[in-house]
């Protein structure tokens, strides 16, 4: 059965731009957590949507929480929208690997902050996922409660810190103990994700600060990523836990890169 989805976009650039840009926020955050982003003059000619994942962040939730099942709903939309580029935050970019390693996607993409496993995600966040399984909604809730004096981590201004942590609070604990179920069991079901990314054969960014904060990479995973020729492993400094609100400008600059590799698309 054809689900049509109910998307939250947040849109910018000239409506006749050359190129178009997907971007997919991280989990239970909202289109508006690419602001930053969007705002970066190097992006200013293009084409920018960014659409927050369904369920997330109190909006409508879908039928089906998968990871294939997104990617397979958010491909429809990059075709819609003509994207030449899709872009994914954390689990967002776990989105935009799916979309691109079951070809539903196939120009470049950058991943920020991705985890291919569960080795990437910290020990207290797969707790709090197996915990969903014996208590529902009770650890997500307290999840709910931890992101406060977890977001004074962000390196973002008092306003904007405001901002994402009003919409991280908008999250209802029971569609987010399914969301979160449905991201581990995929992380757990893929059998070296990081050959599974080279194998798509297209051009793919993963960005990473240089200290953990907004996930990790396994060392075989690394090790996989650097000796692919279509991908490339981009480290920022120091440690980051919003890649998109903390380093908007470097992540504009590997935006632009993956779009000279895509070339205009035809209309």
């Amino acid at each position: 059965m054809d689900v049509t989805i109910a998307w939250d976009l947040l849109v910018s650039g000239p409506a006749d731009a050359r190129q178009t840009v997907l971007l997919l926020p991280g989990g239970l955050m909202r289109a508006r957590s690419y602001a930053d982003v969007m705002a970066e003059p190097a992006l200013a000619r293009t084409r920018l949507v960014a659409a927050t994942l369904p369920g997330h962040a109190g909006t409508a939730p879908p039928e089906d929480f998968t990871i294939g099942t997104l990617a397979r709903h958010t491909a429809r939309l990059a075709d819609e929208w003509s994207c030449d580029v899709v872009v994914g935050f954390s689990m967002g970019a776990t989105v935009a690997l799916e979309m691109v390693a079951t070809g539903a996607f196939t120009g470049p993409a950058v991943l920020l902050g991705i985890s291919m496993s569960p080795a990437d995600e910290p020990a207290f966040f797969r707790a709090v996922c197996r915990l969903g399984d014996v208590l529902g909604s009770l650890p997500s809730a307290a999840l709910l409660k931890f992101m406060g004096p977890a977001s004074k981590g962000f390196r973002v201004s008092p306003d904007r810190r405001a901002e994402l942590l009003g919409d991280l609070r908008s999250n209802d604990p029971h569609v987010m103990r399914r969301i979160l179920r449905a991201y581990l069991d995929y992380l757990r079901a893929q059998e070296q994700p990081a050959t599974r990314l080279c194998a798509a054969g297209v051009p793919v960014w993963v960005v990473h600060a240089e200290k953990k904060g907004d996930g990790g990479l396994t060392a075989d995973e690394r090790r996989v990523l650097e000796a692919c020729p279509h991908t490339t492993v981009v480290t920022t400094p120091g440690s980051s836990f919003f890649l998109p609100g903390e380093e908007p400008r470097r992540t504009a600059e590997v935006v632009v890169e993956a779009l000279a590799a895509a070339g205009p698309r035809p209309r």
